[in-house]
């Protein structure tokens, strides 16, 4: 009888002992889950009042900005409306077979897989992120096409699979296609990683299922987009594609986004000509156009004075 209470005793120490150990587990998890925050603010001051009265910010000073800048950086809205330009390709495409320094984490289709090294570098660091989780199985199916190239895809496909040259992000060097060697996309772990977690390393799904009457585009899971944080976090929280956000850009002009306690300032401003804008001069930015009528100014956290043109 001692000896069957005994085992019992055991049995709900150990029952216990795993409950608890589950409730800690499921506390890491929502504690690391938590600290994954977007938080705005906006503000009705111009981006030059806001820069003077910001505390991130003591001192601004004036650039000019050209019409030409519109059409230049990783925020580019690419649509049947709004198309690539030349100078609008990044100037960074190689051919991934070449660089095995940038091939880590994922597979290539095919040797002839382009694209920019700047976005390459980024592709990497969030596979390799996803294959410490156990989802190992990337393929880049397709990367940067030249107009050529897109000009026959479009030939050969038809209107209903492919787009002219020119009108597909692909044109630009921004936008890759990310296969699984397991399944399809919609289907692959690959595919639900991608769409749940791209947001962290500045990518985006661009042609998500809800959102084919704002695209244009049917639901593509494999088709991700480079914007760069914090554009990739504030369309996430707040479920935009491209196209919203850049209206939500021009009629905010000024926003203060917190993510995970890192803080960015955005600014729009419309490009007519030649256009002044202001600047920090203490802080790190980057400008890029929308390729429709003005630019975006992000200011990041830090103090190390650099600037970009993307």
């Amino acid at each position: 009888m001692v000896k069957e209470e005994t085992e019992n005793e055991e049995v709900v120490f150990l029952l216990l002992l795993l409950f608890l150990i589950y409730l800690g587990y499921d506390y890491v998890n929502e504690a690391l889950f938590s600290q994954e925050k977007v938080e705005f603010q906006n503000y009705d001051q111009n981006p030059k009042e806001h820069l003077e009265n910001s505390g991130t910010s003591e001192n601004t000073q004036e650039k000019t900005i050209t019409e030409e800048q519109v059409y230049q950086g990783n925020l580019l809205l690419i649509n049947s409306k709004y198309p690539v330009r030349q100078e609008s390709v990044k100037s960074d495409i190689v051919n991934l077979s070449k660089h095995d320094e940038l091939i880590n984490g994922y597979g290539l289709l095919d040797s002839n897989i382009y694209m920019s090294k700047e976005i390459a570098q980024k592709f990497s660091e969030m596979v390799n992120d996803a294959v410490k989780g156990g989802v190992s199985h990337f393929i880049i199916n397709s990367g940067y096409r030249d107009f050529d190239e897109q000009s026959v895809l479009y030939q050969e496909m038809g209107a209903e699979y492919a787009l002219p040259a020119g009108y597909s992000e692909h044109n630009s060097g921004l936008s890759l296609d990310v296969g699984s060697s397991l399944t399809k996309m919609e289907r692959a772990p690959e595919g639900k990683w991608i769409e749940e977690n791209a947001w962290k390393y500045g990518f985006i799904l661009r042609y998500p299922e809800d959102k084919t009457e704002l695209t244009g585009i049917q639901y593509e899971p494999w088709h991700i987009r480079y914007v760069g944080l914090p554009h990739s976090a504030i369309m996430k929280e707040k479920n935009f594609v491209l196209e919203e956000y850049m209206d939500y850009l021009k009629e905010e002009k000024t926003i203060s986004v917190s993510v995970n306690g890192e803080k960015y300032e955005i600014f729009y401003y419309p490009v007519t000509k030649n256009t002044t804008i202001h600047v920090p001069t203490n802080l790190r930015y980057e400008i890029s156009g929308n390729n429709i009528d003005g630019v975006i100014v992000t200011v990041f956290p830090g103090s190390t004075h650099t600037n970009s043109r993307r």
